[in-house]
């Protein structure tokens, strides 16, 4: 290909399987028009069975009516003649277009970084090894990159863009969004992040779980607060936030898998229970706020990773001020654990019908996999309509093979009855076997 880039390779590959699909499928009608055109001339239902002439009076009727059908059928001939030569012709462009695709050569890694900038390429790669080849790695190194970064290339190269060695852009908000079109991972840079102002040193252990962390352990510049007191009295104001209250530690989050009502909502205790003492230690809670169920697990000396999200608040920063580890993926990345190595997973109102049922489902045997055996999926209030509860969650759950310990439905009132909203929450087992 050369120069050509990546972006008309695909519409020109796009367009060639288009033209093979829409001629196959005149070809397929053509055909079965033709095995029409047979049918009526053979069938015992034709008109030369069922109208024989058989008596003077009825000649008259059936002359005529045989003038129409010699008449019909020299159309027909004729249009089968036409049929048979466009046939042909389709035939012969088929075979020249299949001949085209097939010396069109695979774009190379190298067409794929074709007018990324410099330092963009230096990022992706590939490099060659300097010891030379080795039986795992071979020659070169490719280092990971979403491949959605290469559908964006202006983005992308506007991403790496900064002084070398110097001072990064403080560019949070741009940055995320490229990671949710796909662009996840991102390269990394060759610059530093922006250091925060009169920066001290953090609050300790066990106190640092329940205490605000002071404003300048971060840069808030991406955000539209611009300090926690902004952040905690959100949850009184108009409009819609993610996470609305989560940063507020004396509200709703202080309290929260305390209690176990049997329902919808289930009590950290409770399902630690449901385990040996001691077993569950190391887990995954995706989309996980602010960190208060990770919180709460440290204080049970569980150790849980928290992957969330920074949609207008310094969500991961708030979660490390709090002395918990946080991980800054969307759903959409692989989980990055080893099969069968967690003792449990929880997610609570990120896991819901806004994700395409195929990602959900994808979601749903990764979790699978990062589980051991006889590990815990803790599913929190999962969001769906009444119509798709039983038509579509349950036989996917089904499917993944997890074991049933609890599983509980409830009505979703806030917005009416008619709405036909429900939450069903779940604790789920992988099986030992």
């Amino acid at each position: 290909m050369g120069s050509v880039s990546e972006d008309t390779m695909s519409r020109k590959q796009t367009c060639q399987h288009n033209q093979i699909k829409h001629k196959l499928i005149i070809l397929l009608f053509i055909v079965l028009t033709n095995l029409v055109t047979i049918y009526i001339f053979t069938s015992p239902y034709s008109i030369f069975q069922l109208y024989p002439i058989s008596t003077n009076s009825q000649l008259s009727t059936r002359d005529e009516e045989l003038i129409a059908s010699q008449s019909q059928i020299s159309d027909l001939r004729k249009e089968l003649k036409s049929a048979r030569s466009l046939i042909e012709e389709l035939i012969n462009q088929l075979s020249q277009l299949n001949g085209a695709i097939d010396r069109t050569p695979d774009p190379s890694y190298n067409d794929l970084l074709d007018a990324l900038s410099d330092e963009a390429k230096l990022a992706i790669g590939p490099h060659k090894l300097p010891l030379g080849h080795t039986p795992r790695m071979g020659d070169d190194i490719y280092l990971s990159v979403g491949g959605g970064c290469l559908r964006q290339k202006q983005d992308l190269d506007k991403y790496m863009s900064y002084q070398v060695g110097g001072e990064c852009p403080v560019d949070d908000v741009f940055a995320q969004t490229l990671m949710l079109r796909g662009c996840e991972p991102l390269p990394r840079r060759r610059c530093h992040p922006k250091s925060p102002a009169n920066y001290v040193e953090p609050t300790p252990l066990p106190k640092s779980l329940w205490s605000t962390p002071p404003d300048s352990s971060l840069i808030w510049d991406p955000y539209t607060c611009k300090n926690y007191r902004c952040l905690i009295e959100r949850r009184k104001a108009p409009g819609s936030y993610d996470c609305k209250d989560c940063f507020d530690l004396e509200g709703r989050e202080k309290t929260r898998w305390l209690f176990d009502n049997g329902a919808l909502d289930y009590g950290i205790d409770q399902v630690l229970a449901m385990k040996p003492h001691g077993t569950i230690r190391i887990g995954l809670d995706i989309g996980g706020g602010s960190g208060s169920f990770a919180a709460r697990m440290k204080e049970r000396n569980v150790t849980i990773v928290t992957t969330s999200m920074n949609f207008d608040g310094p969500f991961n920063s708030f979660i490390s001020s709090r002395g918990l580890i946080s991980m800054h993926v969307s759903i959409s990345q692989r989980f990055p654990f080893f099969e069968n190595t967690l003792d449990i997973v929880h997610s609570m109102h990120v896991l819901s019908n806004w994700i395409p049922d195929a990602m959900l489902e994808f979601t749903l045997y990764d979790i699978y996999r990062v589980l051991r055996p006889g590990g815990l999926f803790w599913l929190d209030r999962f969001f769906c309509f009444g119509s798709q509860l039983n038509s579509t969650y349950v036989p996917m759950f089904d499917r993944v093979g997890f074991r049933k310990l609890r599983w509980n439905t409830g009505m979703k009132l806030d917005r009416g009855v008619e709405k036909n909203e429900w939450y069903f929450s779940a604790l789920l087992e992988k099986p030992m076997t």
